[in-house]
């Protein structure tokens, strides 16, 4: 089973940065299958979003329209790393942010803005607080 430990929240004014990292242990029981990584956030009230996804060797990566151009996702296989760079920052990205299993298609070669449908597991997250 995977596991996902976040970190690097935090509170920031708005137009600030943050990098948020995640620390992914385990392994999945199919070898043969494939997944991708992603971070999600969740605003109180509200339904899981998916904001970027990328595949295991970072070929592939996507980003939620909401996002793109400000954020960066970026993986490190010698830690075992995905990372989450946040720029140009607003109070509508306050949210609590984790990481997760995503899934793909082509063998793994693109990854989508959806959790894998075996691999449910998440980190507790990573509270994001943008206010001035």
């Amino acid at each position: 089973q995977l596991q996902f430990v976040e970190s690097g929240g935090g509170l920031v004014q708005p137009g600030g940065s943050l990098r948020l990292s995640c620390v992914v242990s385990g392994s999945i029981e199919d070898e043969e299958d494939y997944y991708g990584l992603g971070w999600f956030r969740q605003a109180p009230g509200r339904e899981p979003e998916a904001v970027s996804c990328t595949t295991l060797d970072e070929e592939n990566t996507h980003y939620a329209a909401s996002v793109k151009g400000r954020f960066t996702i970026s993986r490190d296989s010698a830690k075992n790393t995905v990372d989450l760079q946040m720029n140009e920052l607003n109070p509508v990205d306050t949210a609590i942010y984790f990481c997760t299993a995503v899934d793909t298609r082509l063998l793994g070669r693109i990854c989508l803005l959806a959790r894998h449908p075996r691999y449910d597991a998440r980190g507790q997250g990573t509270q994001v607080t943008v206010s001035s």
